[in-house]
């Protein structure tokens, strides 16, 4: 198969290798032209995932239009609030054969779009099912390694999910099939929020207990927006949901989870992102689960809070305190 892959960063970086070795013929797209002369020339990238090899079968480019011409299936590796713009231009571009596959975890924060409605929006000719995603815990660094790891393929058809379930799946990289393509969105999309809240909760020094709480209390809330949403509710209990949400929250490769730590600690959220050289796709993400909260009147109180901490410079304390004392409810 030929597959193209959108985004040199860690995750792109990785997948790109994966389906190599998998045995497919594999372009990466890097952004920046400069960029990807170095990765063409050292056939390593040390920004986003220092010390793995690139394999020289790998065709890496900066010129779009080479690299979407004639794919069997395009990979979206590009962060979530960039992705509009790249796929803008391949829009125009012949793809009408190509199976798209977004593995960016967001929601658009102006439109409040996750990424298959912003892709409906911008390439109107695009069929059901030329549209996946492929999403669930899978940091890039163990992946990379070859470290067991199991995601899940979601697209409305179920040929389409068992074709990007063919294409990626290996003895170490386990891939499962759902047709929950919006629920898969948005466990992978407001997970990172979550992330934030119990980086926030270690940067506070609270302890274990605190955590559990967030971890727990957080995927009942995303249940509750997704649900309201459309989403299905067993798929906030498996690997797009729990599964995300848990290591997450909890590993130290998390960017979310930093940015939260850091905060809790006492940085400044403009600080931290200066001197951030990949993505936290949790901080915008906060502001979307905050607007789609209004909008479903769903409940959000840990979303609300780590708004309030992120964008209104509330004191992590004050917000943990104040989510302990509200009103005495039933689980």
């Amino acid at each position: 198969m030929k597959i193209s892959v959108l985004g040199a960063g860690g995750w792109g970086t990785t997948l790109a290798v994966l389906l190599h070795y998998n045995g497919h013929n594999v372009t990466l797209w890097e952004y920046h032209k400069s960029y990807a002369k170095v990765l063409n020339k050292t056939r390593l990238n040390e920004t986003y995932l220092p010390g793995i090899h690139i394999p020289k079968e790998i065709i890496i480019t900066n010129d779009i239009k080479e690299a979407t011409h004639n794919q069997n299936m395009i990979v979206l590796a590009v962060p979530s609030q960039f992705l509009r713009h790249v796929v803008q231009q391949i829009s125009p571009l012949n793809i009408k054969d190509a199976i798209l596959v977004n593995v960016a975890k967001g929601i658009e924060k102006k439109s409040l779009l996750t990424m298959s409605q912003m892709l409906k929006e911008e390439i109107p000719s695009l069929s059901e099912d030329q549209l996946g995603i492929l999403s669930g815990p899978s940091h890039a660094e163990e992946v990379s390694k070859r470290i067991p790891t199991a995601v899940v393929a979601a697209s409305k058809y179920k040929d389409t999910s068992k074709s990007i379930q063919a294409a990626f799946i290996t003895s170490y990289f386990r891939v499962y099939t759902s047709m929950d393509i919006l629920g898969v969105e948005l466990g992978g999309a407001f997970k990172n929020v979550i992330a934030i809240g119990a980086g926030i909760i270690e940067g506070a020094k609270f302890g274990d207990n605190t955590k559990a709480a967030i971890m727990t209390r957080g995927i009942a809330e995303i249940s509750r927006l997704g649900i309201a949403m459309g989403a299905q509710p067993e798929t906030f209990a498996g690997l797009s949901g729990m599964g995300d949400l848990i290591v997450t929250c909890m590993s130290h490769y998390s960017r979310n989870r930093l940015v939260g730590e850091q905060v809790g600690a006492g940085k400044k959220l403009k600080e931290i992102i200066k001197h951030m050289d990949m993505v936290a796709e949790g901080i915008e993400t906060c502001r979307s689960a905050s607007q789609l909260a209004k909008k479903y009147k769903v409940e959000t109180p840990i979303t609300n809070e780590v708004y309030k901490i992120l964008f209104e410079d509330k004191d992590p304390v004050k917000a943990t305190t104040d989510l302990m004392t509200r009103d005495m409810k039933m689980e």
